[in-house]
């Protein structure tokens, strides 16, 4: 994996988890997310791994709670919130669901206490974020692909990190195996065994 990491600097990845989701779609493989964790665990120290998704209230069963569940117990920081539902001058219905300002409102929090960020997304929006951390002396890697059609980050984005890591390059490392069993679910007691689920089958905007 390109990028560099120092054994003893302070690490926090920040997931955005619809865009990491589509993503790696468009490269055709699944995260494992127990793998994406050893990676970056054997790089440096991690501090913490935060993992975004809004939520489709009034839902009796939503496909991404076995995710948000297996991903709790195992080591992830979860924030989640309601999406809103809304009507378009179309008059088409529309979900919105949008975690940009809780992961900001994180990373610069966690600042101090860190010395690298990781930031899974290729949303452009988070050019000024990256800036901003940069300016408190961290440095900043960005995890998304240019090998899509069309390419899931930002140029302004990737020029601004100091890294770039290119999924399709990480995916040998964090790929799920198509033939692993499937999971058994997570308990309310933190039963956690078996695989961890695949990644949610329906996005938030």
């Amino acid at each position: 994996m390109k990028g560099n990491f120092y054994e003893n600097e302070r690490v926090a990845l920040f997931i955005d988890g619809a865009n990491l989701y589509s993503a790696a779609r468009s490269l055709g493989f699944d995260i494992d997310y127990r793998r994406l964790l050893k990676v970056f665990r054997d790089k440096g120290r991690l501090v913490r791994a935060y993992y975004y998704t809004a939520l489709v209230e009034d839902q009796e069963y939503s496909p991404i709670r076995p995710l948000i569940d297996w991903l709790d117990y195992n080591g992830y920081t979860m924030v989640t919130k309601p999406t809103k539902e809304f009507t378009d001058a179309m008059g088409r219905r529309k979900i919105k669901g949008n975690m940009d300002i809780e992961l900001a409102i994180d990373v610069l929090e966690m600042a101090e206490h860190l010395d690298h960020v990781v930031l899974f997304s290729g949303d452009g929006d988070f050019r000024r974020l990256v800036e901003a951390v940069q300016r408190k002396g961290l440095r900043v890697s960005v995890v998304s692909t240019i090998k899509s059609s069309p390419p899931m980050v930002a140029d302004e984005l990737r020029r601004q990190a100091d890294d770039f890591i290119e999924l399709s390059e990480l995916a040998p490392l964090i790929a799920r195996n198509p033939s692993e069993r499937a999971p058994r679910p997570v308990g309310p007691h933190g039963d956690h065994a078996g695989e961890p689920p695949s990644e949610p089958l329906v996005r938030s905007a």
